[in-house]
């Protein structure tokens, strides 16, 4: 026989007040009987047992309750009551309660996608009162993605699962005067038929009364809207049936013992889905290229989405693509976002009201910054903070859903955020004020990207002489970092002064990225940094730097996707310059690029030539750096001309002076090149038939570009070569995993076909 504390000969005050879930649960329990052995032992499922306990089944038939009883051998008062417990739930199949109050409001009949977080509310509704989870749900993001209508469609399919009904209340959260606590609380008791002489005055007893009302009630409770976890934290109901589902733009980081979901804006399809189910499938059958770029336009934002689509339907005469054109502009875009009391920019309005001076000022200033991502050194420099106090202002930021962050410690906006920190920067700043941040953000910038790239320059290296403004890069490994995640920032300060004639910075910017250029190869602004270091050459009058930057642009030519007859254009032009100002240096430099032009042009004779002469030129003045790349030209062209034997000797040669200490070689240098001289003697090796000596050349090449890591044209070459050798002497896993580190590398560097055939060629040796 059960023996339930207080439920056998008599029952207590406590099991007095127990659901009919709670007092079956703990019947079972107090039989020691598992669900699967209840089942068994009443003819009850398991499913339906579940459903009971969870109390999503509140009203079971009488002959399944006689069923349980028996199984379960309870004594008659407490057979009687848990079968009283039974009729109750049957007679109030829907909890009633005051009309008009916390009411649901309804969904809208076009709701798109969310499908996984949908799935998400499913799982914490069935799972919630399981042992270590927790029935809160809190819904975070930013502005305009749709949290709102999100909770309120999971609400409204989630209402059979509560037949004691489903409460909403708006927490106002965004605007001056968030509700309060406990007129909260007041609203909620009301709505659970709580008369006006029972609700205590102060917040304690209106959160102790409103926990008890819900004891043993099956509720969902939708708080929308929250502005901090002290207002959040009363209403939370306690363990039992009750669920709650919290939104709020704020992450409220320190609430406790609810789950997480982070919105994010919906993709580009489920975007396009949301428009056509806003204007209807009619408008959509010979637009659909238009729908697909107002889309992309909105940033999946679900009310930037509703605007447009709001304003497609109002205005028949209007086209999507009419409409996508006019928003296609930056400078009037967020006009265009706006559908009677619609308007987006109200939306990060309210956020941007909630900011502190401090944090609204870092906002729309780091509307300046040219690219795409920040970090917390860069909103320093914007708002004239210390690091400190960027951090701080950045987590407000991110903490009201106005700028994304991520785990590498960098920041960006949402498109249509951005605009709306433009014409917040346009209100809220004076024109002097702007273009004193944007100069100095700009050369912040430039002088950060030149410092770095300088890292990789034999004349400089690490610099004493860097500005005291400027972040500290400690190693060339930090240097190549911040070039390559800030590229956008510092190539959008450069075309800045460019366009303000500050060509002398121009100029340095352009020449410090040539060693560094070398060290990502692919990169496409190249061509762009180049030709705007010659142009401000020009501009200054300085032949022989004009000629250095022209010969940096053929080399971007003599880079795949080739160009060599643009890469002979550059070197006449160079050369010309070189010579009318006497520039030794630069004369070798046209020499060396035009041979490597000739040799893809197939002029062999020509192309030896020039490369013989630029190495001779580089050995007479004592440049190492540039002599040991020459000899690797003249074994290219060698090897062109099938002239084998003198290849390798070069390709020694030069391989020589990148391994040998005191070879006059800038060390760093020296490490950089030492790979690929190396590859080319194993492909050297291999055409002259001494396979063995050929696979340890290139293993032991390819596992130095694997340290270095840097990915470019020559290591895919080398790793294919490789894995061509070790098929043909049959061992075929190693030659597979040389083929898919060389389609890795392909694929890196964008070039699709040569990955496509390497990973054809890893099929092939299985």
């Amino acid at each position: 026989m059960s023996d339930l504390s207080g439920c056998g000969e008599g029952s207590s005050p406590i099991t007095d007040r127990l659901g009919f879930a709670e007092l079956l649960r703990r019947h079972r329990r107090a039989a020691n009987l598992t669900l699967e052995q209840l089942a068994e032992a009443s003819g009850v499922s398991v499913r339906t047992l579940s459903d009971m306990e969870r109390g999503r089944s509140r009203g079971p038939q009488h002959r399944t309750v006689i069923a349980l009883a028996k199984a379960l051998a309870l004594a008659e008062e407490a057979s009687d009551q848990l079968v009283q417990l039974a009729r109750d739930g049957r007679l109030r199949t829907h909890w009633t309660r005051p009309t008009g109050l916390c009411n649901l409001p309804r969904s809208v009949d076009d709701f798109t996608g969310r499908t996984a977080e949908l799935d998400w509310i499913d799982d914490l509704v069935r799972t919630g009162d399981s042992p270590g989870t927790a029935g809160v749900g809190l819904v975070t993001g930013p502005a305009g993605l749709g949290k709102t209508t999100f909770v309120v469609r999971a609400a409204h399919v989630l209402r059979p699962e509560f037949p004691d009904g489903v409460l909403f209340l708006d927490l106002f959260g965004m605007s001056p005067q968030p509700l309060a606590v406990d007129e909260a609380l007041a609203l909620l008791l009301r709505a659970l038929d709580t008369a006006e002489r029972q609700i205590p005055h102060d917040v304690p007893g209106r959160a102790s009364l409103y926990r008890a009302l819900m004891g043993d009630k099956r509720v969902l409770v939708v708080l929308d809207n929250a502005a901090s976890e002290e207002q959040v934290r009363p209403l939370l109901p306690g363990p039992g049936g009750v669920r709650a589902l919290v939104t709020s733009r704020r992450l409220l980081a320190g609430l406790e013992g609810v789950r997480r979901l982070s919105l994010t804006p919906l993709s580009l399809v489920e975007s396009a889905d949301l428009l056509t189910g806003i204007v209807g499938e009619s408008s959509t059958s010979d637009q659909k290229t238009a729908f697909t770029a107002l889309a992309g336009l909105c940033g999946g934002l679900p009310l930037a989405l509703r605007i447009i689509g709001n304003r497609l339907v109002s205005r028949p005469e209007w086209s999507a693509a009419e409409l996508a054109s006019r928003l296609a502009g930056e400078e009037r875009r967020l006009h265009h976002f706006r559908a009677g009391d619609l308007k987006i920019a109200n939306a990060f309005g309210m956020s941007y009201g909630q900011l502190p001076a401090t944090a609204q000022k870092v906002f729309r200033r780091l509307a300046l910054v040219p690219g795409r991502g920040f970090d917390a050194t860069l909103a320093a420099v914007v708002g004239e903070l210390p690091i400190e106090d960027a951090w701080d202002a950045l987590d407000e930021l991110v903490d009201l859903g106005l700028l994304q962050d991520s785990t590498s410690g960098r920041y960006r906006f949402h498109d249509l955020v951005r605009l709306f920190a433009r014409e917040r920067l346009d209100a809220d700043d004076t024109d002097a004020e702007r273009d004193t941040i944007s100069e100095t953000l700009m050369s912040w910038l430039l002088r950060m990207a030149t410092t770095a790239g300088r890292w990789f320059e034999p004349a400089y290296g690490p610099a004493n002489r860097a500005d005291a403004d400027l972040a500290e890069l400690s190693s060339p490994e930090e240097a190549d970092r911040w070039l390559r995640v800030n590229v956008d920032n510092w190539l959008g300060a450069l075309r800045y002064a460019a366009r303000s004639a500050q060509h002398a910075r121009v100029l340095d910017g352009a020449e410090s990225m040539h060693w560094f250029s070398d060290r990502w190869v692919h990169a496409p602004h190249w061509h762009e940094v180049f030709t705007l270091g010659a142009e401000a050459a020009a501009a200054l009058g300085d032949l022989a730097q004009q000629a250095t930057q022209l010969n940096y642009l053929a080399w971007v030519h003599l880079v795949p996707p080739y160009d060599p007859e643009a890469a002979l254009r550059s070197v006449a032009q160079a050369l010309d310059l070189a010579t009318r100002s006497g520039t030794t240096a630069q004369i070798a430099w046209a020499h060396q690029y035009s041979a490597a032009a000739y040799r893809l042009l197939g002029r062999l004779d020509e192309a030896i030539g020039s490369a013989s002469l630029a190495a001779q030129m580089f050995k007479a003045i004592g440049d190492m750096d540039a002599y040991g790349p020459c000899l690797d030209n003249v074994g290219d062209c060698l090897v062109e001309a099938g002239r084998y034997d003198e290849a390798l000797e070069q390709y020694l040669k030069s391989h020589e002076l990148t391994s040998t200490e005191g070879s006059g070689m800038t060390p760093s240098i020296a490490v950089l090149l030492r790979p690929y001289s190396l590859a080319r003697v194993g492909e050297c090796l291999r055409l002259l038939g001494r396979q063995a000596e050929a696979i340890t050349a290139l293993t032991e090449a390819t596992a130095l570009m694997d340290q270095s890591q840097v990915s470019n044209f020559r290591g895919g070459r080398a790793l294919e070569g490789l894995g061509a050798l070790l098929a043909e002497e049959g061992r075929t896993e190693e030659s597979r995993r040389a083929y898919e580190r060389a389609a890795e590398v392909f694929e890196e560097i964008g070039d699709a076909e040569a990955s496509s055939r390497c990973r054809d060629l890893t099929t092939a040796t299985r």
